[in-house]
């Protein structure tokens, strides 16, 4: 039975947000327990819907502290050594949880996971990396979106590498086709550190590295994983999921103008809902941190009900496929190959 540990204090929209996703996780999934780390008073009441049998796979860690969602990373380090953020954390490295998952503050969780887990041996530093929608309906992996804003051409190169890794595991792609985000196709473009880890990938016999892949392939599935620095990964991913609400949003504006359009929208009902599945944000919420010694999945502060239970779910099937240590193989596969 796996056991995920929950940080039910996170997030802009707080406990009722995380509980209700945390409640429809433990009735959806009967062979997990969840550890749920947060204050006491808050988190019982919630309990009291499940059944003997559902509530029997659920154990409350209370926590007197929370991380706020403002607080400085150093801050939440140094004083809220109670925080549920924090345990959750610790519950992974101790081995009682198989995987965390949390909403709350992005600088704070980086830090923490980072100074208690650790990164595995080979791996500088970790990575925020979720999957996207191509118009195959497959998913692309882009990594970084934001744990570092300044990366060196190792540091992309080993992006790559745990990337193709989560590819594998997770969606289930023999061979990722792994690429590199840059400002053209051309061997002439990118920056000194593109062009250097350019040269890494294509020395790693082991990795299937396309090439260059630019900004309006990233849902072309020319590739299953791009990789890229945090400060333009974190672009792309608030553009892209920007761009889907502002269709979501104008498809039902426009469905609603007159009698005529809302008569044409609930003929095309069952079309509409497919696309809106499609390009829906929300499923594809849940970030992991990869290159830890431990699962950690990063949900949008922001994130609805739904939403954090699609990174619940992502943290279930990181820690089914024992993500970490795949990584942790491959990485020292690489090195091997470069020696």
């Amino acid at each position: 039975m796996l056991t995920i540990a929950l940080d039910i204090m996170g997030g802009d929209h707080g406990p009722p947000v995380i509980l209700s996703a945390t409640l429809k996780a433990i009735r959806k999934h009967a062979d997990c327990h969840f550890i749920l780390c947060g204050k006491n008073d808050v988190i019982e009441p919630a309990l009291n819907d499940l059944t003997a049998q559902e509530r029997a796979r659920v154990t409350v860690s209370h926590c007197e502290e929370v991380v706020e969602m403002g607080e400085a990373p150093t801050s939440a380090l140094r004083n809220k050594k109670q925080s549920s953020m924090r345990r959750m954390l610790e519950l992974v490295d101790s081995g009682e949880a198989d995987a965390c998952v949390s909403a709350g503050n992005t600088g704070a969780l980086l830090t923490l996971a980072f100074y208690i887990l650790k990164t595995l041996p080979g791996v500088d530093r970790p990575a925020l990396v979720s999957a996207m929608p191509t118009t195959s309906h497959h998913k692309v992996f882009l990594l970084d979106l934001g744990a570092n804003v300044n990366c060196t051409s190792e540091i992309l190169f080993q992006y790559g590498v745990m990337g193709s890794v989560l590819a594998r595991q997770v969606a289930g792609i023999d061979n990722p086709r792994v690429a590199l985000l840059n400002v053209g196709e051309e061997d002439i473009k990118g920056n000194a550190q593109v062009k250097y880890a350019d040269q890494l990938f294509k020395n790693a016999k082991s990795i299937n590295y396309i090439g260059y892949v630019e900004g309006d392939d990233i849902f072309t599935d020319y590739a299953d994983v791009v990789v890229t620095d945090g400060f333009t990964g974190n672009v792309a991913l608030k553009s892209s999921e920007g761009l889907a609400k502002l269709v979501i949003n104008e498809v039902k504006r426009q469905s609603q103008r007159n009698l005529m359009t809302r008569l044409m929208a609930r003929v095309a009902l069952p079309l509409l809902k497919t696309i809106y599945n499609s390009v829906n944000p929300d499923q594809y919420n849940g970030a992991s941190l990869l290159g830890l010694r431990g699962i950690v999945v990063k949900s949008h502060g922001n994130a609805s009900a739904d939403a954090f239970y699609y990174a619940i779910h992502q943290a279930m099937q990181e820690a089914q496929m024992r993500v970490p240590d795949k990584i942790k193989n491959k990485i020292e596969t690489v090195l091997l190959e470069q020696l």
